[in-house]
């Protein structure tokens, strides 16, 4: 498993719970308590454990973290947890495909490395859709087809300003 399929399953809670910048930016810091606490928790299981009680013990963990996440955003922010609905339960996911993916190595740097990014892309997802949305008034932008068409410009975007070159031997010879 690499960093795409991480990036994909991570869509859901970017799409369906960042229709504001607030919502974006809770999604994005409980992903990074829970993915974080997860990777620092399952550190001394990994050596103990063997494959199977190694899966066990991540989804307990993995369910147990975001449970304690959203209950605590239930208690201290209502409103806000009503709102984001049961998205936050969906970073459970991302805990065990980051387990997944890393595996043994402890990889750090590559783990906050992916969850900037995943970080960043709520923000920048959250703040746009309330921004078209408010200030432009156009009311597609805080529904979910206008948060996969807000991904699919940024993706554009993405790919115009990192285009890479093709390699030499790759273009074919005259």
């Amino acid at each position: 498993m690499n960093r795409q399929w991480l990036a994909a399953i991570s869509l859901a809670p970017v799409l369906g719970a960042t229709q504001t910048l607030l919502q974006a930016s809770t999604m994005a810091l409980l992903s990074l308590l829970a993915v974080g606490l997860h990777r620092l928790c399952m550190t001394p299981l990994r050596k103990q454990l063997d494959a199977d009680a190694r899966l066990f013990a991540s989804v307990l963990l993995a369910a147990l973290l975001v449970t304690c996440l959203e209950l605590g955003l239930r208690a201290w922010a209502l409103p806000l947890a009503l709102e984001l609905g049961r998205y936050p339960a969906l970073i459970a996911i991302q805990c065990l495909l980051f387990e997944l993916a890393l595996g043994d190595n402890a990889r750090w740097r590559t783990a906050a490395t992916t969850l900037a990014a995943f970080a960043a892309l709520c923000m920048a997802v959250g703040f746009t859709r309330q921004l078209l949305s408010e200030f432009a008034h156009l009311r597609l932008a805080g529904m979910l087809p206008g948060a996969l068409i807000l991904l699919g410009l940024i993706l554009a975007l993405y790919n115009r300003v990192c285009q890479r070159r093709a390699l030499s031997r790759r273009q074919g010879t005259l």
